[in-house]
C-alpha cells in the first residue's frame, strides 16, 4: 500500500493563523503557504498506509483522555543557531501541549517517535531563511500576542506538492473549556 508522511498539530485559529502564514510568506520562507499556523504535537513521521487507522484508533484514545485548555502566543523566540527558525512562544498551554505530545508519541503507541530535540512548543514563523529576514521576522512579531481555548488537535498528511492537509480533528473528550480559557484581558476573564 505505500508509506505517508503525517503529523498531528494544534492549529492556530483565524484570523491568528493566517495572519502568521501571511506574515512567514512575507519575510521568504518558500513553504509557508503549504504548512497552516501550527503547534506540533507530532513531526513528519513516515508511516504505513495500513497503520493509519491504528493512528486513528490512538489519536482518538489520546483526545478523549484531554481536556479544552487556554492557549496564548506572546513574542518571539528563535532556535539560533542550532536551528534556523524564528517562532512564536507559547507562554500559556506549553504544559498541556507537553502532556499531549508525549501521549500522542508513546511507545505502545502506533507512532513511537524519538525527537532530535528536546520537545519545545512553538508556532514557526521562519525558517530556513537568510539571517536578515530571520532577524526581521524576530524583530517584527515581538509585540504579536494570540489567546484561544484549545479544544482539539488535527491529523494531517503532506502531499507530493509539500502542502499539509488536514484528514481529521479530534475534539477532547471534556467539554468544559475552563473559566481561564476566555478571553483575558490584563489578568481579568471577560464574560463570553
Amino acid at each position: 500500500m505505500g508509506t505517508v508522511t503525517i503529523g498531528v498539530s494544534i492549529a492556530v485559529p483565524e484570523p491568528h493563523g493566517s495572519l502568521l502564514q501571511e506574515r512567514r510568506a512575507g519575510f521568504g520562507d518558500a513553504a509557508a503557504h503549504g504548512i497552516p499556523s501550527h503547534v506540533t504535537l507530532l513531526p513528519p513521521t513516515e508511516v504505513d498506509t495500513a497503520d493509519l487507522p491504528a493512528v486513528d484508533a490512538h489519536l482518538r484514545a489520546v483526545a478523549a483522555a484531554g481536556r479544552p485548555f487556554p492557549m496564548r502566543l506572546s513574542g518571539t523566540g528563535t532556535f539560533r543557531p542550532l536551528s534556523p527558525v524564528v517562532y512564536m512562544r507559547v507562554v500559556q498551554g506549553a504544559e498541556d501541549c507537553s502532556w499531549l505530545q508525549q501521549r500522542v508519541r508513546d511507545a505502545s503507541g502506533p507512532v513511537p517517535r524519538e525527537l532530535q530535540f528536546p520537545y519545545h512548543p512553538h508556532v514557526t514563523v521562519a525558517h530556513g531563511i537568510d539571517e536578515a529576514a530571520m532577524d526581521r521576522a524576530f524583530a517584527e512579531l515581538a509585540g504579536f500576542e494570540a489567546e484561544w481555548p484549545c479544544t482539539g488537535f488535527a491529523l494531517h498528511e503532506q502531499g507530493a506538492d509539500g502542502v499539509w492537509r488536514k484528514l481529521r480533528e479530534y475534539p477532547f473528550g471534556g467539554s468544559v473549556v475552563p473559566p481561564q480559557a476566555g478571553h483575558m484581558d490584563r489578568g481579568t476573564i471577560a464574560s463570553r
